[in-house]
């Protein structure tokens, strides 16, 4: 294993960098290649070198920010263990039954088509964004504001909440493996009654849902404010959704993505991205 280590002043006087018991002299030329260029350009631009580095590299970067006037210690290991990626996971369609397409339809005695012909365009989307209460909903769901049982919506969708097939053992697979994960849902308040029914907090927090934060898939800004809660580069993120919109939206700001077909198809895919389950 390679070991680099700068120690960067904060008045950029100084700048030792050391390898440490390297066995490779190509990667050693690399990265005295790098140090150059961070010697160039001084302590001011020296987080985005050894940023560049890490990537170069293919390894992770841990940095320690201390007080002003103080030393900042940047420690890059080479040729190491990556660091696992975190999972970013849709939850509708991707990990539970979705009962939109099927149960509520059904609920209101429609077909799927005169459903969407009958409700109002934005309502619940508005719902989804947390910009309606649930009084608000009863109000607007229907574009001709008719009435509607919601209490009896409500119990209609819970029973329609259920694992997918073959993803509460991945789920389990992955947790046990170390892997971290977080939901990322379009979803209203009426996510609650996912978790009351499936528990789905034991897997994973419900950190991401458009509901608390404003915002919807695929809008980009819901991806890159993802990563910055995380204090995650958005490459580090591996984002999961049954939508290739979503999944498209994602990559397009540096996330790695795959869109759902089934648990076993989403397993491979992980794999092939160098999870290890």
């Amino acid at each position: 294993m390679t070991m680099l280590l700068p120690v960067i002043s904060s008045n950029a006087a100084s700048l030792n960098l050391k390898l440490v018991a390297s066995s490779s002299t190509l990667l050693r030329k690399l990265v005295s290649s790098e140090i150059g260029a961070v010697q160039k350009q001084g302590c001011s631009s020296a987080r985005g070198r050894s940023r560049s580095a890490s990537r170069m590299y293919g390894v992770p970067a841990v940095r320690s920010s201390l007080t002003s006037g103080a030393q900042e210690q940047v420690v890059v290991k080479a040729m190491g263990k990556p660091v696992a990626p975190v999972l970013l996971l849709d939850v509708m369609g991707t990990l539970v039954r979705d009962p939109f397409y099927e149960d509520i339809p059904a609920f209101f005695g429609m077909t799927m088509k005169e459903l969407l012909a009958a409700k109002h365009p934005t309502a619940w989307i508005e719902f989804e964004c947390g910009q309606l209460t649930e009084e608000g909903l009863i109000k607007k769901f229907f574009a001709d504001g008719r009435d509607f049982d919601i209490q009896g919506l409500k119990e209609c969708m819970s029973k329609g909440y259920i694992y997918l097939e073959g993803v509460e053992e991945l789920l389990q697979r992955l947790l046990s493996a170390g892997y971290t994960m977080h939901a990322f849902s379009n979803y209203p308040c009426w996510y609650s009654m996912i978790e009351d029914k499936l528990q789905l907090s034991q897997y994973m927090p419900w950190t991401f849902v458009s509901c608390h934060m404003g915002l919807r898939k695929p809008e980009s800004e819901i991806y890159l404010e993802a990563a910055r809660q995380l204090k995650l580069d958005p490459s580090s993120c591996v984002f999961v959704d049954d939508r290739r919109k979503n999944v498209e939206a994602a990559m397009a700001v540096g996330m790695r993505g795959i869109v759902f077909q089934n648990a076993k198809q989403l397993e491979e895919e992980l794999v092939a991205l160098g999870c290890s389950l």
